[in-house]
């Protein structure tokens, strides 16, 4: 959705949303606090997937040190809301 700017639910919503359907993450695992690779099972492999997308989200390019320090969801919307706001 690039051109328009998210809250931070939305951007909650939307991630949880991919987890769900992208990597069958059920949603009562996905929290703020959940941890990406401990408590939602996702791979790196899954991680260059996510970045993808949170390309696709902000229309901004995530750099790997962006993505470095992703360890939770909580991290992924403080991410892509900062990245949105860089335009």
């Amino acid at each position: 959705m690039p051109g328009a700017e998210m809250t931070k639910d939305e951007i909650y919503r939307e991630i949880v949303e991919y987890l769900t359907g992208t990597f069958e993450v059920p949603a009562a695992k996905i929290k703020p606090e959940a941890l990406l690779m401990d408590d939602l099972d996702l791979d790196s492999i899954d991680a260059v997937d996510l970045m993808v997308k949170l390309q696709e989200t902000t229309g901004r390019k995530v750099s790997a040190d962006q993505f470095e320090n992703i360890r939770t969801v909580d991290d992924l919307v403080v991410l892509v809301n900062t990245l949105q706001s860089a335009r």
